[in-house]
């Protein structure tokens, strides 16, 4: 293995490794953790901080950002050497630049307390990264043609796309405190919806774009849009999967097992009320369906399979 396809690798584990830490500190409501930005209260670590709890989630803010720029130092490394090998170089610089943009978005998050667009942007500016990574990733490894796989494009490309939809949905879920808003299942139980505040962009976080509170009902057409949305996302990907059973089945089969994983996630997090190991989990398994649908659309788009 050549060092760039190591770096390309290990630059792929870390960006889910951040993708899967920034939901943690989401979820465990420690996004503010850490009042200021870059440093924390000033410092390069959380201290003099004597409540125990707010010196956790200062740790949990601070562990994110060293690890995001951990991750930046990789990526700045693959597009040099990218570059200098002129190779991949307008893809690694495409994903230099989102990086860029994400280290904005992590300061506004903290400065802005919290907007759900800039939350939700946040999300959607890491898992783009990770797609990328793998893309990148991927045009590293030997291949074989396999010129059939090109019938794949459209299903494909129409999984990957439901996907960023409802990836970006669940991020406006999250962003906005809705993950219970619907606390039955299947259905929402006749609850009145309010879409037009619901997504209404420009916005505080728990306000309308008039600065009133935001209904619970606005919450319930949130979640509600996330969760009907689900199944058109779970259509979409084995349907790809069912189409690629024949041609790269192996790829098929992890597609389908992550996505129906992913949906029954989702379906528990409802039934359980939100338990965090499981709600950290649904954003880890968002991000692996991700990667299996850009290895998949890799393949379908380039007409190769890796060489055996």
């Amino acid at each position: 293995m050549t060092g760039y396809r190591a770096l390309a690798l290990a630059a792929v584990a870390l960006a889910f490794i951040v993708v899967v830490m920034g939901a943690y500190v989401r979820l465990s409501d420690a996004g503010l953790g850490c009042p200021d930005w870059p440093f924390c209260y000033g410092k390069p670590l959380p201290a003099e901080i004597a409540d125990r709890d707010a010196l956790a989630k200062a740790w949990k803010e601070m562990g994110h950002r060293y690890l995001a720029g951990a991750l930046g130092i990789g990526i700045a490394a693959l597009a040099i050497a990218a570059w200098r090998r002129r190779r991949s170089a307008g893809l690694a610089t495409a994903i230099v630049l989102i990086v860029l943009l994400q280290a904005t978005l992590g300061m506004w998050t903290v400065t802005m307390l919290l907007r759900p667009a800039i939350v939700t942007a946040h999300l959607l500016g890491g898992m783009s990264t990770l797609a990328l990574l793998t893309w990148l990733a991927l045009s590293e490894w030997p291949h074989r043609a396999a010129p059939e796989l090109r019938a794949l494009r459209a299903s494909a490309a129409a999984a990957l796309a439901a996907l960023g939809v409802q990836i970006a949905l669940g991020g406006w879920v999250t962003a906005n405190y809705a993950a219970l808003a619907c606390p039955e299942l299947p259905l929402c139980a006749g609850r009145p919806m309010d879409f037009a505040n619901a997504f209404h962009i420009v916005r505080e976080l728990g306000r309308t774009g008039e600065g009133e509170l935001l209904p619970l009902a606005a919450l319930s057409a949130i979640h509600w849009t996330h969760r009907v949305f689900a199944v058109v996302t779970l259509t979409a990907v084995l349907i790809a999967a069912a189409r690629a059973w024949r041609m790269a089945r192996g790829l098929a089969v992890l597609a389908a097992v992550l996505v129906l994983l992913q949906f029954a996630l989702g379906v528990a997090n409802v039934a359980l009320s939100l338990p965090l190991p499981l709600a950290v989990a649904h954003n880890a398994g968002a991000a692996l369906v991700l990667v299996a649908l850009v290895v998949l659309n890799f393949f379908a788009f380039r007409g190769l399979r890796f060489s055996s």
